[in-house]
């Protein structure tokens, strides 16, 4: 799915289409730390409320790894919270308007599954200066307004960086009602799980990268707000929720298990996939980034008799992917529950 704009500059240059995701070593969310990495680098930071002497208070932060960070403004009870995120990545698609929009819907996602709503947001962009012309940015930097605009969220400005690989995404800052959080560490035990957009973006997004085609139904999903459905959970009561990104399904859902104290419970029979996901898998289209997720999880899950086919699409490193919900969301499928804490933090059936 190209633009007219994406077009021109390509032959302007003389060259046909400049394929964005070549000049990435890897692409989208299965660009981040690994997850054990990551919270190996941080342990031990205190976040700076611990000083007692902050404006505000600090209802989320480190402690679980949650989606965004979530302070009480002054103003006593009924005050509302600042919910505050940033993300960014490498290009996942070619097409440059496409990719701004699926960067700023993935910014935008940390919001929602705090079951907050954006309300302003600054672009993050790294480009090389000297390698890629600035029409492309441009192109970039159009997809991600119009993203923020469909969601209502204001983009003001932002930072710029002449970096050798490209890197677009936005800081986004949002409100919420402190008393109708959706957090990872609320999950309780006899709740099922709602997963409101299907897996194997991963592995169409590094066939893309690595062949060339291009799968509209992993750009709609991507560029797909999840704001209906942070509202939907929040009108089902939920106040459990993360959303799927970098760390796969298997991942976050790690992570909720681990922080709430219970164990999830996967039918995988019942997870949803992309059209194709299962073909660009069994192709071998699986990041390192996938790898590395189900390597993390897998001394904490048991797999049963689950083939190794599943367990990487299930660990699958989403870009933009949807809601994880403790809950039961309408429309959305059931995939799992959370049932007390067992020898193990996940069980995939």
């Amino acid at each position: 799915m190209r633009t007219d704009a994406g077009q021109a500059t390509g032959q302007a240059n003389g060259q046909g289409a400049r394929r964005l995701t070549q000049y990435a070593h890897g692409g989208g969310c299965a660009c981040k730390i690994p997850p054990g990495e990551l919270e190996e680098m941080v342990a031990g930071l205190l976040p700076p409320g611990a000083a007692g002497n902050m404006i505000g208070e600090l209802l989320v932060g480190l402690d679980h790894g949650d989606d965004a960070a979530v302070v009480r403004l002054p103003g006593g009870p009924g005050a509302p919270a600042a919910v505050a995120t940033a993300d960014f990545f490498t290009p996942v698609v070619d097409d440059p308007y496409d990719w701004g929009r699926i960067a700023a819907a993935n910014a935008l996602s940390d919001v929602y599954a705090m079951g907050g709503t954006p309300l302003v947001a600054v672009n993050l962009l790294c480009w090389p200066r000297d390698v890629l012309p600035f029409d492309l940015a441009r192109e970039v930097l159009r997809g991600g307004l119009d993203v923020a605009a469909a969601a209502g969220c204001l983009v003001a400005g932002g930072h710029s960086v002449d970096d050798p690989e490209p890197k677009y995404g936005m800081a986004v800052t949002g409100t919420v009602d402190p008393e109708r959080l959706l957090r990872n560490d609320a999950g309780r035990p006899g709740v099922p799980l709602s997963l409101t957009k299907p897996l194997g973006l991963g592995v169409l997004n590094n066939r893309h990268k690595t062949t060339g085609e291009v799968f509209p139904q992993a750009i709609e999903t991507m560029t797909a707000l999840n704001r209906d459905a942070s509202q939907a959970a929040l009108a089902a009561g939920a106040v459990c929720a993360t959303d799927v990104t970098g760390f796969g399904l298997l991942g976050h859902l790690y992570k909720l298990a681990r922080a709430s104290e219970v164990t999830a419970v996967v039918d995988s029979a019942a997870v949803p996939f992309l059209d194709g996901a299962w073909d660009a898998a069994r192709a071998g289209y699986i990041s390192g980034g996938t790898r590395r997720n189900l390597d993390w999880v897998a001394p904490y899950t048991d797999f049963g008799d689950t083939d190794e086919l599943t367990r990487l699409l299930l660990a699958d490193a989403q870009t933009s992917g949807g809601l994880l919900v403790a809950g039961e969301v309408p429309g959305a499928p059931i995939v799992g529950e959370l049932v007390a804490a067992g020898p193990h933090r996940l069980v995939v059936r």
